[in-house]
């Protein structure tokens, strides 16, 4: 007769995989992970959004980043460069840019932060210059592709940690 640890052990691999298949189909879960960083003379704290490789890096220094899955901007839309970020907003209210009210004109003027139709999320780091921002998204499949129209986006639980580790002046850097 086997002991109820053998029971547990031989379920024990089917839990894990199990887990891990929730963990793969639930994309609005963070999904950050620490790797390995070459730091390019940026220091720690820096933003680094790499977007041929639609990723984000905050880095940490000795080598090492925290690495984010992000959207950036369509065809057309994308653009390389330097800012900082302005304002940090939870739950912010979206208003179309006119760009995005004339391809879409149908879009309300202003759409409630907090609202499931809000495309910011729950959070948005807004850089300088006011166009563009980091931020979460209530379509979490449309991070990893080249989803905007130049913002970067994130899921709803990557921006929240990101939120917190950052603040006002933190360096952006946007490169291919």
């Amino acid at each position: 007769m086997r002991s109820p640890f053998h029971r547990m052990a031989a379920v024990f691999p089917a839990a894990i995989l199990a887990l891990s298949i929730v963990s793969l189909a639930d994309p609005a879960r963070a999904t950050m992970a620490v790797v390995a960083f070459r730091d390019g003379g940026y220091a720690p704290g820096t933003i680094v959004v790499k977007t041929s490789e639609r990723r984000l890096y905050l880095v940490l220094g000795g080598g090492r980043a925290e690495r984010f899955p992000v959207g950036v901007g369509k065809a057309g839309k994308r653009w390389t460069g330097f800012k900082r970020i302005a304002r940090r907003m939870w739950h912010p209210d979206w208003a179309p840019p006119a760009e995005v009210k004339h391809d879409i004109p149908s879009l309300p003027n202003l759409i409630k932060g907090g609202t499931p139709s809000n495309p910011m999320g729950v959070a948005a780091l807004v850089l300088t210059g006011g166009d563009y921002a980091i931020h979460g998204t209530n379509r979490p499949r449309s991070v990893g592709g080249f989803v905007s129209y130049g913002c970067i986006r994130m899921y709803n639980a990557d921006i929240t940690r990101l939120f917190q580790q950052v603040s006002v002046g933190t360096p952006v850097y946007v490169v291919p």
